[in-house]
């Protein structure tokens, strides 16, 4: 016989609220021991998926400048000697360790025997030799190669190199964060081919993470790129298992995608954009500050007019930066009015900053001779025109920069046509062979500042960066001095007189450096990135993201 033919139903309804407040209670105590007993950790797995705009060319750390598209993937697929940590700063990556000779000439690295390229073969010293010795041949036209002149390189046994400086260099740790390359994937590689090899979209490296496949369009435009941890990575598996990049043409198609929960992360979102983001979306937003500057550049042998030192200071006192930092970047920038920030110990406060007084920049023009002319709509003196063409990126902020600056100089009476072009295409047919009047476009640095690269008159021509062609004598001889110099009180000194020279010439108009706005998803975690030397290097902690958890007992 069943209990319950005895119990009435007044009996069988208080036994179930009894068992259901037991059953309560032990479930509540349970999760409560649980909650308190443990505590949540990363779990290997789970995918994170981030939005780019643009599309990857060279995913290759000897050539990743062309785009962010292409740095940001190099970052994780390479390794160098030495990466920047999370608050900016240089630590050993495949150095095991190095040592510094007391005249600063001779660094002394040995490197890691636990690094496995991702077809598992064992990264060697051969392959770090092959790698500097490309970057030091002319002959494959590397961009690096003007940081390396003067420098020997050798190995000393089979784990240790040695690096021979002609001159002392403050910042010459710095040089070694390039990525190394696989001597076995490229050494048949000739030097005319080197930039066309199909393995610079499908590369070999040794960082965190390796490539897995990409999707392409009809057009032949990669859609989306992904990548997987290695298993083998040297600093430890990365937790989330699978990184896929998305492009996206334009910053409309890259919020919409966030927004529909395509992708859990954007790089770097404009903040005039933020009020696009959907509040159904949960955002965690990282600012970081990044030691990149924007400049029109001034090419002088292009133009008569901006040849005229009075034209430059006229368009200089036109410039009004705060109108571009609130229209262009909600307010989230800082001007900017030589190659080094007002945070930074080596910035000159002294210096003619040019700063708004469109006043002043009349009386300028007018009192040299250029008068504003009815029917040309513009200045003209001794029948050249005060009229320069202005190239730039598509970038969309940098439009609306140009676009805004234009204005401004139109104020003056100066007329200045924009022409907005992708970035190989300016890379290639502007910037290499110096043919344009006017350049708008950015110049990142570190913060350990080296403006030699960018300032001295030995970097006017490609692969050099000197795009104002810029040639002082005296500023020559402080940026090679200061390079030098290993005391940071007496480099401070040299950069200070520096950038009196250049405020003086004034072969280029500084205008702003912009934060960098980071949206991700607050499911993914573990981001703990405070400053960053360029935006790539959000990713130097990436092995350590996770999106999974899993609780363990409290040690």
């Amino acid at each position: 016989m069943q209990l319950s033919q005895f119990l009435s139903f007044k009996d069988k309804v208080f036994i179930f609220a009894v068992c259901l407040i037991i059953f309560s209670l032990s479930f509540f105590w349970f999760n409560y021991l649980y909650e308190n007993l443990t505590v949540p950790v990363p779990k290997k797995g789970g995918e994170y998926s981030e939005g780019v705009i643009g599309n990857p060319l060279y995913i290759n750390p000897l050539f990743f400048q062309a785009s962010d598209a292409d740095a940001d993937l190099t970052r994780l697929i390479f390794s160098g000697l030495f990466k920047y940590d999370k608050e900016g700063g240089i630590v050993q990556n495949l150095a095991e360790s190095y040592e510094i000779s007391e005249d600063k000439k001779t660094y002394t690295v040995k490197i890691r025997e636990d690094v496995l390229w991702h077809d598992g073969e064992k990264l060697e010293l051969d392959d770090i030799l092959f790698t500097f010795n490309i970057i030091r041949d002319p002959a494959y036209k590397i961009p690096l190669r003007q940081n390396w002149q003067g420098v020997e390189v050798s190995q000393k046994d089979g784990k240790t190199l040695e690096f021979v400086l002609k001159n002392p260099y403050f910042g010459f740790l710095n040089n070694l964060t390039v990525g190394i390359l696989p001597k076995h994937v490229w050494e048949n590689i000739s030097p005319e081919k080197f930039a066309l090899a199909d393995v610079n979209l499908r590369p070999i490296g040794s960082g965190p993470y390796r490539f897995v496949d990409f999707q392409k369009d009809s057009r032949g435009n990669i859609l989306s790129y992904r990548l997987e941890a290695f298993s083998g990575y040297f600093a430890g598996e990365p937790y989330v298992s699978d990184f896929v990049f998305n492009f996206y043409p334009n910053e409309d198609d890259l919020i919409a995608a966030y927004n529909k929960k395509e992708i859990r992360g954007m790089s770097n979102l404009p903040p005039d954009k933020m009020e696009s983001l959907k509040n159904g979306v949960s955002t965690r937003i990282y600012e970081f500050f990044v030691p990149r500057y924007f400049a029109v550049f001034f090419n002088q042998t292009k133009s008569v007019a901006l040849a005229n030192s009075e034209v430059r200071q006229a368009l200089a006192y036109a410039v009004d930066r705060q109108e571009i930092i609130g229209a262009v970047f909600g307010g989230k920038g800082l001007p900017v009015f030589s190659p080094f920030f007002t945070p930074m110990k080596e910035y000159e406060n002294g210096i003619e900053k040019y700063e708004k007084d469109a006043e002043k920049a009349n009386k300028i023009l007018d009192e040299s001779g250029w008068k504003y002319d009815e029917n040309e709509k513009m200045r003209i003196k001794d029948g050249h025109k005060l009229e320069f063409d202005l190239i730039t990126t598509d970038w969309p902020e940098i439009v609306r920069t140009a676009e805004i600056l234009k204005s401004q100089w139109e104020r003056v009476g100066a007329k200045v046509n924009i022409n907005t072009l992708t970035s190989s295409d300016i890379q290639q047919n502007y910037i290499r062979p110096r043919e344009y009047q006017a350049l708008l476009i950015g110049q990142a640095v570190t913060f350990t500042p080296d403006p030699y690269s960018f300032w001295h008159s030995s970097q006017r021509e490609d692969p050099g960066v000197n795009f104002s062609l810029f040639k002082n004598t005296k500023a020559d001889e402080l940026l090679e001095k200061a390079r030098q110099e290993l005391d940071e009180n007496a480099r401070i000194e040299k950069y200070k007189e520096f950038q009196k020279i250049l405020a003086k010439d004034l072969p280029a108009i500084f205008l702003y450096s912009q934060k960098y706005l980071y949206p991700v998803s607050t499911d993914v975690k573990g981001i703990e990135i405070q400053n960053v030397n360029t935006s790539s290097w959000r990713f130097a902690d990436v092995n350590k993201w996770y999106v999974k958890t899993k609780r363990v007992l409290k040690k």
